[in-house]
């Protein structure tokens, strides 16, 4: 498996479906889609597939022919014409084929109902390339969508299946080769765990400066435990030196709960500065006047590598300088910078991501289902996500894993992939999943980086 695994946008596909026999590609998909059902599901199901006018629905066609061959009991409903309430029957499965990676936009008001009709049935839905009403370019739903227990996917996966809202709809994704012999550089790409072999481990040449040394500017008080989870996923994602700088106050709790890290008072930052390789500015680190002033210092008179996360973001205004940035913002945060809503950011992430991108001039990864690293001329990568993350202090983890591969030399947005990456396998490797909490994605990392 590659670093990365090409996400197709829809022109994208077409691009790499030109020149080919639209008869054959449609004879190769639509009966990928019935093998797949009947290794799936076998032949015991009654089968409704729904059909749109265009090339989809003519894959549900040949797929709805070839289940029949197998003895399998098809019923085939066309969308068209509009304006009629469609009989679904009462199936086992149904099959949309709907909509293809064409579609963008908001289903008609006919086309929105058969969805709704499909979705009320609450049986598995197979979709064939993309569920109906999700934009295969951007994951976004501007109405009704289809909501698949599986997606047979052709050639590639779509970005949509992997960026939310459109993952929330794709259920599990099975990627079936229909023929074409197309690897072109795509304008997006999925990160795989191989990424994380682009992070430099210790080795024996190596002293606790030279593996890592992170400073983590946060932890005003009552917010210490943010510094604290900063400050230890970046040890454990193998830094070998971490500095907290805090306000005085916050001292005594930071020296109770963090034996192995150095502590200094904000007013010692600058010192601290020259024995770090890299910033991570903003857990817990309070929004008074004083703080922003401090982070736009450090953005401004150091060249180090920054991670920018939390508090640190709050009114944080463009800024200049040649040291490599990472800004990790949820929706809320992002809509802050951005001058929208947090609803319109979950809604169009890779827009937000890319408006981001463009107003910063540095890498943005925005958290959330499909982790979305953007940066500066450069292929967007799309990091897979965990239920269990959502939940108060992974975020400051993540910071923590950024800035110690951005100390250990790795490029800005591979370390904001790569720690993405490893957020995500350390959560996925923790032994609870409900109740899962930030302190167990620490422990969990040295499991994911060593493997």
């Amino acid at each position: 498996m590659a670093e990365l695994e090409p996400l197709y946008t829809a022109e994208e596909m077409r691009a790499a479906e030109a020149g080919h026999d639209v008869e054959k590609l449609m004879e190769r998909a639509g009966r990928s889609v019935a093998e797949f059902i009947l290794d799936e599901y076998g032949d015991g199901d009654s089968i409704t597939v729904v059909c749109g006018p265009g090339n989809n629905g003519g894959d549900g066609r040949v797929a709805a022919d070839v289940l029949r061959a197998a003895d399998c009991d098809v019923r085939v409903v066309e969308a068209r014409p509009d304006g009629e309430r469609k009989d679904l029957g009462s199936p086992g499965i149904i099959v949309d084929a709907l909509f293809g990676t064409g579609f963008s936009g908001e289903p008609r008001p006919a086309a929105a109902r058969l969805i709704e009709q499909i979705n009320d049935l609450d049986v598995d839905v197979v979709a064939v390339d993309v569920p109906s009403g999700v934009d295969a370019s951007s994951g976004e739903v501007a109405g009704a969508a289809v909501d698949a227990a599986w997606t047979v996917c052709f050639h590639r996966e779509k970005v949509g299946l992997r960026v939310a809202p459109g993952s929330f709809h794709a259920g599990e994704i099975d990627v079936v080769d229909i023929g074409l012999d197309d690897e072109r550089d795509t304008s997006h790409a999925l990160a795989t765990a191989e990424l994380l072999e682009r992070v430099p481990l210790r080795e024996p040449r190596d002293t606790k400066y030279t593996a890592g040394s992170v400073l983590v500017v946060g932890g005003s008080q009552g917010l210490t435990g943010a510094a604290c989870l900063a400050a230890r996923a970046a040890f454990r994602a193998d830094a070998g030196y971490v500095t907290v700088a805090a306000p005085r106050e916050s001292l005594p709790v930071l020296e109770q709960q963090l034996l192995e890290a150095v502590k200094r008072p904000l007013d010692d930052v600058w010192d601290a500065v020259e024995r770090s390789r890299a910033l991570a500015l903003g857990p817990g680190l309070g929004r008074a006047p004083e703080a922003k002033a401090l982070v736009r210092r450090l953005l401004a008179e150091t060249d180090l590598p920054a991670v920018v996360d939390a508090d640190a973001l709050h009114e944080l205004e463009p800024f200049t300088r040649s040291g490599a940035t990472v800004l990790t913002p949820h929706s809320g945060e992002l809509a802050q910078l951005l001058g929208e809503e947090a609803a319109w950011v979950d809604a169009h992430r890779l827009e937000a991501a890319r408006r981001a991108v463009e107003r910063f001039g540095c890498v943005v990864l925005l958290k959330g289902d499909g982790t979305i690293v953007a940066a500066p001329d450069a292929q967007t990568i799309v990091c897979p996500g965990f239920p269990s993350l959502a939940t108060a202090g992974t975020g400051d983890v993540l910071t923590g894993i950024v800035g110690a591969f951005l100390a250990k030399g790795v490029e800005a947005q591979f370390a904001a992939a790569a720690a993405a990456v490893a957020h995500t396998d350390a959560a996925a490797e923790a032994p609870q999943r409900a109740g899962l909490v930030a302190s167990d994605v620490v422990e969990m990392l040295p499991y994911v980086l060593g493997t």
